[in-house]
């Protein structure tokens, strides 16, 4: 795996969650990205992932987040030398600065859930700066089956209604973005356990709290929801 070959300790250190590296590479398998394309990372957290398509695939990337700076992504973009290639941005989601049909792709790895599990996000706050025929790719996690919002008494040490308001099945997610997109495939992802467990092993704060969360869970509920399509 290509991932796997990028410095460890640096991989660990800007993690967000579950190993955004491993979880785009799973995600693009399959899928043509070409040298030069512009492709838009939405949600890209430290920058993990917009590092791989730049050195992987020679795109232009454009890194949008909300909660991590421009200027931080900035310094992690020189250190591995793509500067040249990824543009780092801070943007909300919902009100993005781009002209129309701008993208020839956009990717989103554990972020898409946060901010586009609307029936109308997509239409209203993407489509428009994407080419026809535009690659749309994303990862994030999910549920094994819709739960319609209940969440299980086991878990709701873990679960607030608000968090679990951003979690749903393959099936549901195919459902509000099927009016939109030709999709070519949506699945549960083999990397599940690899990516978490990566995730797991760090010190972040953040993970030593969900570590009890995945013991509870014990592969009952979770999983990671992958899907690719192209722009109508």
């Amino acid at each position: 795996m290509k991932s796997s070959q990028y410095d460890k300790d640096f991989v660990k250190k800007n993690m967000m969650g579950p190993n955004s590296m491993l979880l785009l590479e799973e995600l693009l398998e399959g899928e043509q990205i070409e040298r030069g394309m512009r492709v838009l990372d939405l949600g890209c957290g430290k920058g993990l992932t917009s590092i791989f398509l730049a050195k992987e695939f020679g795109v232009q990337v454009f890194a949008v987040d909300l909660w991590v700076s421009a200027t931080d992504n900035y310094k992690r973009f020189q250190m591995m030398q793509v500067e040249d290639l990824v543009i780092p941005i801070h943007a909300d989601a919902n009100n993005l600065p781009f002209a129309d049909e701008y993208f020839d792709a956009i990717i989103s790895v554990d972020a898409y859930q946060y901010f586009g599990n609307t029936a109308e996000y997509f239409d209203q706050c993407l489509h428009g700066l994407l080419k026809k025929g535009a690659l749309v790719a994303l990862a994030f996690p999910g549920m094994k089956y819709e739960m319609n919002g209940n969440i299980p008494e086991e878990m709701r040490e873990f679960w607030d209604s608000e968090s679990f308001a951003s979690w749903h099945s393959a099936s549901w997610w195919e459902a509000i973005l099927s009016k939109s997109l030709k999709i070519n495939q949506i699945k549960e992802m083999r990397c599940f356990d690899l990516a978490w467990k990566e995730w797991l092993s760090s010190d972040n704060p953040h993970a030593i709290e969900d570590r009890a969360m995945l013991s509870r869970d014990n592969g009952r509920y979770m999983n990671l929801i992958s899907l690719t399509g192209r722009v109508y």
